[in-house]
């Protein structure tokens, strides 16, 4: 039996144009992975910065506790003792203490706030690899419709996509 052959014909084995365009969608990949891993990554960093923020802030809270204890704890042995020297000892301890704790209360805010500041920013640069990464997908996208229309308008205005991703990615790390 006679071997058949079935030629899938390449039409465009001569286009130069196509082979460069096709090299473009592939650094327009490459980058696209790279700017998804960013984001995903400074997602995450904004998560752990909000938790150990929100961690920061229930210190707070248990400090501020402590203070108020202190000072409820003063007010009722100065009203109920009897013995001035021993409720004057108690009373100064306790009195330390909601110093104490009101000052670190301040600090624990401070870390708190600066926590926030970091968050937010972080989420800021993550919204900027977002919008890079969206332009680079159309990027991508627009330019590999030239393998189907053969029109040269698509790899113009995919490169012109996968610019303004790259700027934008270029802003979310140096920002």
């Amino acid at each position: 039996m006679a071997e058949v052959e079935i030629h899938t014909g390449h039409p465009h084995e001569g286009d130069e144009f196509g082979k460069k365009i096709g090299v473009l969608v592939g650094v327009i990949g490459i980058l696209l992975a790279v700017v998804t891993i960013a984001a995903h990554r400074e997602h995450t960093a904004a998560v752990v910065l909000k938790t150990e923020a929100n961690d920061q802030w229930a210190y707070y809270q248990a400090k501020k506790v402590r203070e108020h204890q202190s000072s409820v704890g003063a007010t009722l042995l100065e009203a109920l003792g009897s013995d001035a020297t021993r409720v004057k000892t108690g009373s100064d301890k306790l009195e330390a203490d909601r110093a104490k704790y009101e000052h670190d209360a301040r600090e624990i805010q401070k870390l708190a706030d600066a926590k926030e500041t970091e968050t937010r920013l972080s989420e800021a640069r993550a919204l900027r690899f977002d919008l890079a990464e969206g332009f680079l997908e159309l990027g991508l996208v627009l330019t590999s419709l030239y393998f189907l229309a053969h029109k040269k308008f698509f790899p113009a205005a995919g490169l012109l996509a996968a610019l303004i991703g790259g700027v934008l990615s270029a802003l979310a790390v140096l920002l």
